[in-house]
């Protein structure tokens, strides 16, 4: 039931059934909700009321509708980890080497949710493995993703500059595998990260455990905009996929859509098939009929 009467707050980190939530003037409120279970995720926006007469702690009582939700997964279980998120940034480095399937995954999660997605590429002061990263990114650039090219350690300023009016509004989040250099962007932007990081830890009485977990920064003073760190994240859920949608969320087999002489067409074997056709002629990129098959594969075997 909505509860328009409560205080509006903004879910910024959490651990267990405990949360921190922000209010609209910056305060940070200890939360927990009401009942056994919860599903909030930072970056939601829940109503809550005052447990203690200091109001610094108090009880979550609804949560305000999402636009999108994101979800991580492991090789045993999936879990949603962010929500209302608008642009996801994806850091990929000249080295080491970057995983197509993993950059890809991301990009369907994206897709699926519809969120903006930028391509974050490091690195390239490292003239060869940065043009061997061109090569692999130029199916994605040909789909229209915006690619950014840095050097996040080498020309710092140059990147800081880039990026400025790209997370100017709207909450970021930034993924990026070890060694990509995201620890390093994320103190280019001038977060002052390891405040809050304690201050939460030691709210939510969870120690060491809390930097494994994803936290909302602001990036500036009038919060306009904001990222969304999420360390150890490894790879997208995408067990909620229908696998008969799979191909409607990759923009370089989704126009192949309804070519195919079957209806219920894999895009495998079949006779007839547009998208292996376009495969054929060189318009959709070998690598990536491939990943689309190795994701097919494992939501078959989800939804059986």
């Amino acid at each position: 039931m909505p509860t328009p009467e409560l205080d509006i707050g903004l879910v910024i980190a959490g651990h267990g059934r405990h949360y921190i939530v922000e209010t609209p003037e910056g305060r940070e409120i200890k939360c927990s909700p009401r009942g056994k279970k919860s599903q909030l995720v930072v970056g939601d926006r829940v109503r809550w009321q005052p447990t203690d007469t200091l109001g610094n702690e108090g009880v979550i009582e609804a949560m305000e509708p999402r636009t999108n939700l994101l979800y991580r997964q492991d090789e045993w279980k999936t879990k949603s980890f962010a929500a209302n998120l608008d642009r996801l940034l994806i850091l990929v480095a000249a080295e080491p080497v970057f995983s197509e399937s993993q950059l890809a995954r991301a990009l369907i999660a994206a897709e699926q949710a519809r969120i903006k997605v930028s391509i974050l590429l490091n690195k390239i002061d490292l003239v060869e493995s940065a043009q061997l990263a061109r090569e692999r990114l130029a199916p994605y650039v040909k789909m229209g993703y915006d690619v950014i090219e840095v050097a996040i350690k080498a020309r710092p300023d140059e990147t800081r500059a880039r990026l400025t009016d790209l997370l100017a509004t709207g909450s970021t989040l930034v993924l990026g595998p070890s060694g990509t250099g995201k620890s390093t962007l994320v103190n280019l932007l001038g977060l002052d990260a390891a405040a809050p990081v304690r201050e939460i830890s030691v709210a939510l009485n969870s120690g060491r455990h809390t930097t494994t977990h994803t936290r909302w920064y602001w990036l500036d003073d009038a919060h306009q905009g904001a990222l969304i760190d999420s360390p150890g994240f490894q790879e997208f859920g995408l067990r909620h996929i229908p696998v008969e949608d799979l191909a409607a969320w990759m923009p370089d087999l989704s126009p192949y859509l309804g070519q195919c002489r079957f209806a219920n067409c894999s895009h495998d074997h079949e006779p007839g098939c547009a998208v292996l056709a376009a495969l054929a002629k060189g318009d959709i990129a070998p690598s990536r009929h491939r990943i689309y098959l190795e994701v097919r594969d494992e939501l078959g075997r989800t939804h059986y």
